[in-house]
Order: C-alpha cells, then sequence, then structure tokens
C-alpha cells in the first residue's frame, strides 16, 4: 500500500470514529483496525494521537482556509457589501463548496469542532489559533466595523454564541431535518437550513445587547 493511500485511510477512519465518538472514547487501536493498518503505521506517520487529531482538522481547515481567504478578497473589492450577512454568509457557503456540497463532511467537520471546545482538547484549539489565527483575525477585522458600537468583550461572546449555534445546527442536520418533516410537514433543503440559520446568527449579533456585563 502506498504511504499516501495509507494516510488517507488513517485520516478517514480517525475523522469518522473521531466525529461519532470523541477523541478519548477513540483508541488508536481501533482506529488501525478500521483503517485496515498496524498501530505502528499511525506513529511512523503521525507520531502521536494528538498530531493525528491535528492532521484531521488540517486536512479540513486547509482547503477551508483557503476558500474563505479567497471570498474575503472578492468580498474587499466591494466594501458597500461587507456587512454581518455576507460575512456569515461567507463562512457558511465555504464549508460545503470547499467539500463539493457534501453535508456528511460538513457534519462530521461541525462535529469535531464542536468537540474540540467541549472536550478537554487544547491542544487543537492551540493548534488552530497558531496555524490559522492570521485568517481568523482577518475575518474578525472586517466583522467588527459591521457591528458598530460592539465591545470587544462583547463581540467574543456574541461570536461564540453564534458559533455554538452553528455547530449544533450543522452538525445535527439529518436529525432536525427529520423533526421539521415530523413537526411542519417540511424536510427543509440544506440551502434552506443555511440561509435562516445565516440570517438569524446575523440578526443576534446586530441586535445583542451593548449594556455593560
Amino acid at each position: 500500500m502506498a504511504q499516501k493511500e495509507t494516510v488517507e485511510r488513517i485520516l478517514d477512519a480517525a475523522e469518522a470514529l473521531f466525529a461519532e465518538r470523541g477523541f478519548a472514547e477513540t483508541s488508536l487501536r481501533t482506529i488501525t483496525s478500521t483503517a485496515g493498518v498496524n498501530l505502528a503505521a499511525v506513529n511512523y506517520h503521525f507520531g502521536s494521537k494528538k498530531a493525528l487529531i491535528q492532521a484531521v482538522f488540517e486536512r479540513f481547515l486547509e482547503p477551508l482556509v483557503a476558500e474563505i481567504d479567497q471570498r474575503l478578497s472578492v468580498l474587499e473589492q466591494n466594501p458597500e457589501k461587507i456587512n454581518v450577512e455576507s460575512l456569515l454568509r461567507v463562512l457558511s457557503s465555504a464549508i460545503y463548496e470547499v467539500h463539493g456540497r457534501n453535508t456528511n463532511r460538513a457534519t462530521a467537520f461541525m462535529r469535531l469542532l464542536g468537540l474540540a471546545y467541549t472536550q478537554s482538547q487544547a491542544h487543537v484549539r492551540n493548534f488552530i489559533a497558531s496555524r490559522y489565527g492570521d485568517a481568523f483575525q482577518r475575518y474578525a477585522r472586517l466583522l467588527k466595523p459591521a457591528l458598530p458600537g460592539a465591545t470587544d468583550q462583547e463581540l467574543f461572546w456574541h461570536t461564540h454564541f453564534a458559533l455554538g449555534t452553528a455547530i449544533f445546527t450543522m452538525s445535527n442536520f439529518d436529525a432536525l431535518r427529520a423533526m421539521a418533516m415530523n413537526d411542519t410537514g417540511h424536510r427543509g433543503s440544506v440551502d434552506f437550513i443555511v440561509s435562516n440559520l445565516t440570517s438569524f446568527m446575523a440578526a443576534g449579533l446586530r441586535n445583542a445587547s451593548h449594556d455593560d456585563a
């Protein structure tokens, strides 16, 4: 088996298992068994479980951040179009377009992102911040003027509230669509859900109170 194929099989197995079971609950032996490789292959290509977890995020984030940067560059050519909605659309559309509108990959990514913030995975958050911090800061520099009057503290909390909303929704598409079909009679397309999610988050960010904590 070629080394590149081995690496991809390990990453595929790790991505699926981490998203399904969590990081701590997934052993390297389970990953190697699922991937059909031996434990030595993981140690050779990644060195540790932490490095493997980071590699899973890197495979998602490299094309995603590149896509976001490109979309921001296009948006910056028309400053009058920069607002909360357009900036949120950059994120939501990039998540799907970069993986060929594959909702399963997008769902897996959002579940992993949620786990990175809810489980003891400080190394993942540090890795993301150090590797992609410049891209996130660029986005924040554009977002802040779109929310005039928001303090740094409000911007921190409300963007994380919005992120939590996005993670919950985008990591549970199938369950939410089934519930919608049962409760409303309409399953809702992915485009419909993403569009409404974007509008909801934009309204929350724009109308957030600016009272001091």
